[in-house]
Formats: C-alpha cells, sequence, structure tokens
C-alpha cells in the first residue's frame, strides 16, 4: 500500500511539473455544498489545515428584481475570506445566483429561511449599496447590520418580522436586510488569488477538502479564468481576442467541453467584431479611439470572455476573464484546460490577425485549436 501511494504522489508531482500554466493566473470555481452544510463549512476547514484564519466579508451580486419599476436589485451576501498561518491570501468563498437547479428542496425536508441567522442587504442603487458595503458590519446581526448605515441619514432601522430596513427621511428607501433565502448557503464559488505557479498544487489543495466534505460540481456550473490585461490594451491583441472567441466560438467550445447548461454565456457583440476590423492604427491614439467606441456597441461581462475591463475607463479589474471551461473539482483537469487557454492567449499577442478556422476545426476542434496556439511559437523561433 505504501509502495502505491508512492506511485501515486511520483504522478502527481510528474502532472504538476507537465502541466503547468507560465501566466499569472486566478482561477473562479463554482461548487455546491451537500445539502445541511454550506461555503463556511469548507472556509473553516482550509483556514485549519493552512494554520490560517476566516474572515467574514460581504459579496456583491445582481439579479432581476420582480418588483415593478426596478430592473435589478444588487445584493450583499455572505462570504468568506481564507489567508494562512502568515496571513497571505488562500482563497475568497462566494455565492453564485447562477446556480440554481440543484437548490429544489428535498422531499420530507423544510429548509426554512436564514441559515445560520444569514441574510442579504438588497438595494436598487449601485451607489448606495457600496456605501452599505463601507460601513455595515458583515459580523453584525440581520437586525443591527443596517444600523451604521441609518446613523449616516440621522434615521432609525426599521426592524421588521424577519427583516430590517432603512428608508431616508424622505420615506425612500435604502436598504433592506433579508433572511438568505432556503439553499442559497450551498453554492460557494471558490475565487483564488492570482497564481503565479505551482497551480496544480494550489488547486488541489482547496479542492481535496472540499471533495473530502461531499461538495460537488452544480449543473449550470463553470470555471472562469483571469490574466492580466495589459498585454492585451492595444488595438492588435484586443482584435485577435475578438477573433478568437468569435470566430472561433463552436471550436472553443467542443474542445473545452463548455458547459451547455451555463448561465451568463454569449457570444461577443457582431458589432465589436466589425469594430476591430476597422483600420485603428496602433498608437495610443488609435486604442483610445478603439476603447471609446467599444464602450458604444453593449459590451457586457457576460459573454464567453469578458473583455469589459480593457475598455473601461476606470477598470476595476486588470484582467481579461475567460468563462467557457466546464465546471470542475478537480486542480489537474481545470489547469488541463487552462493550458490550451493561456496557449491561445499568447498568440493573441502576436500582431498577425489570426485566422479564420479552417474545416478541420469541426472534425477535430482541439487539434485545430492547438495548431493555432502552435503558430506562435512557429513565428517567434
Amino acid at each position: 500500500m505504501a509502495s502505491g501511494m508512492l506511485d501515486h504522489r511520483a504522478r502527481e508531482e510528474t502532472t504538476i511539473d507537465t502541466d503547468g500554466l507560465t501566466l499569472r493566473t486566478g482561477v473562479e470555481i463554482e461548487l455546491l455544498a451537500p445539502v445541511g452544510s454550506d461555503r463556511q463549512a469548507l472556509a473553516d476547514v482550509l483556514a485549519a489545515r493552512s494554520g490560517g484564519r476566516v474572515r467574514r466579508s460581504f459579496h456583491t451580486d445582481s439579479e432581476p428584481s420582480a418588483v415593478p419599476g426596478v430592473g435589478v436589485f444588487r445584493h450583499l451576501s455572505p462570504a468568506f475570506d481564507v489567508v494562512d498561518g502568515q496571513g497571505r491570501p488562500l482563497a475568497r468563498l462566494v455565492d453564485d445566483v447562477t446556480i440554481e437547479a440543484d437548490l429544489a428542496p428535498v422531499p420530507g425536508r423544510r429548509d426554512l429561511p436564514g441559515h445560520r441567522g444569514w441574510y442579504r442587504v438588497l438595494c436598487d442603487d449601485a451607489r448606495l449599496l457600496r456605501l452599505v458595503e463601507r460601513h455595515a458590519d458583515p459580523d453584525a446581526s440581520l437586525a443591527d447590520v443596517l444600523r451604521p448605515v441609518a446613523d449616516l441619514f440621522g434615521v432609525a432601522v426599521d426592524v421588521l418580522p424577519g427583516a430590517a430596513r432603512v428608508n431616508d427621511a424622505a420615506g425612500a428607501s435604502i436598504a433592506v436586510a433579508m433572511p438568505l433565502p432556503p439553499g442559497r448557503e450551498r453554492p460557494c464559488e471558490i475565487v483564488t488569488p492570482p497564481l503565479e505557479h505551482a497551480h496544480v498544487r494550489t488547486l488541489e489543495a482547496l479542492l481535496a477538502p472540499a471533495r473530502d466534505l461531499g461538495f460537488t460540481v452544480p449543473q449550470e456550473a463553470a470555471v472562469h479564468l483571469h490574466v492580466d490585461g495589459g498585454p492585451y490594451r492595444a488595438p492588435a491583441p484586443f482584435a485577435n481576442l475578438v477573433r478568437l472567441f468569435a470566430h472561433w466560438r463552436e471550436p472553443l467550445w467542443a474542445a473545452l467541453g463548455t458547459n451547455p447548461a451555463c448561465r451568463r454565456l454569449a457570444p461577443l457583440p457582431d458589432a465589436l467584431l466589425d469594430l476591430v476590423e476597422r483600420d485603428h492604427a496602433g498608437t495610443a491614439e488609435g486604442w483610445a479611439r478603439l476603447q471609446q467606441d467599444a464602450r458604444t456597441i453593449g459590451l457586457t461581462k457576460y459573454a464567453d470572455v469578458n473583455l469589459t475591463q480593457l475598455v473601461a475607463r476606470r477598470p476595476v479589474r486588470d484582467t481579461v476573464e475567460v468563462r467557457i471551461l466546464p465546471g470542475s473539482i478537480d486542480g489537474h483537469d481545470v489547469v488541463r484546460r487552462a493550458r490550451l487557454v493561456e496557449q491561445l492567449l499568447l498568440r493573441c499577442r502576436e500582431p498577425r490577425p489570426l485566422p479564420l478556422p479552417g474545416a478541420d476545426a469541426a472534425h477535430d476542434p482541439r487539434a485545430a485549436l492547438s495548431a493555432l496556439a502552435a503558430d506562435r511559437q512557429e513565428a517567434t523561433r
């Protein structure tokens, strides 16, 4: 048995050494806690295994509103930041509102809202929600969490049965805290800091405990990759990114095994593809004009690749986000797919335009994409 364990470890180390990534990459992995558990349970285990600690925080998200006249409700939900014994960030564990199909009530089980006393803070204004997040204590109870916000507006908190609300002096709504809906404690998106080396080993240190606790891959799951956006802030590499995810969309989905049940994926706008094919000189002025034009065509983060931060006036996160990897709870599997994506992103940095896919892309999409990525290597020899 000992020999078998050593052989397994040797194979694992070989995989780590040969299947790593070269780019600094942040990873987001969507999982689901078993019934009766939650994302804090995983955070506590990760902290204990690293000699670290867990800090509760807020995660910001949004979803369509059922209230007439309010298009979107933005909210804060319980999140858990894990650091190791030296205070270095290991992961952030948050909700993901796209995970829904597995949250249907279990027959014979009655789940009450407000698991562990958890709640969400809802608001219909993004600026007000940022103000609430700045002043509210994520460790406070539902009845107390909005008191600092009420103090800012010189009003009292309305504590209602199962909710707390703050309106301003004129009666306009500021925010409301309500118990977390049943099941919403189970989605667990693991968000890593940017990883520079040992990607498989690092991911397995997060995912092996999740497997041990009975976490699974939800039906709508995806894995997202974030790479530094700086090299793509120029007309040529930006245009190649658009060509890759527009012209090569079907081969990419086939080669990566993109989950068709994943929510918030979409092709890039046709107008963006038209835009990058115009003549934009490779100068600062040309790039600024391209950024400005791209901001007017309805570009959104909810696409196969999130390019919004490349064209934003004030980027919140300086990354290109690739959103089409399928869900997984295995670090080797994640990095294997990420390696192909990385090679394609490196090819996009080449000044030469990406070609259109040929007939072989339909028959063997992975081979066609590998050949496209290898074109960069040939050009730089």
